[in-house]
């Protein structure tokens, strides 16, 4: 299970790699946010997976907080576009 846990971790790094050119690259504003809510769902993926790898349940509550921290980012983001703010 250890390993494929890790492979997972693997998997979920690379599309952060991916989700970097996309951040660098996008032209429209919404498609680099789409890439920094990538980030996150990604960092919570991971922590998850390492809080079950490291037996370390405090990284859950860090999880959780990066989730959240994710949906309120992306209303901000919403707002602003609405109003036009670039």
């Amino acid at each position: 299970m250890t390993t494929f846990l890790s492979l997972i971790l693997i998997a979920l790094l690379l599309s952060i790699l991916a989700g970097l050119v996309r951040i660098f690259r996008g032209p429209e504003p919404a498609e680099r946010m789409l890439a920094a809510q990538l980030f996150g769902t990604a960092a919570v993926a991971i922590l998850l997976i390492l809080s079950q790898l490291m037996a370390l349940p405090a990284l859950l509550d860090v999880a959780m907080v990066f989730a959240l921290l994710a949906a309120i980012t992306l209303v901000a983001f919403v707002v602003l576009a609405s109003r036009g703010v670039r």
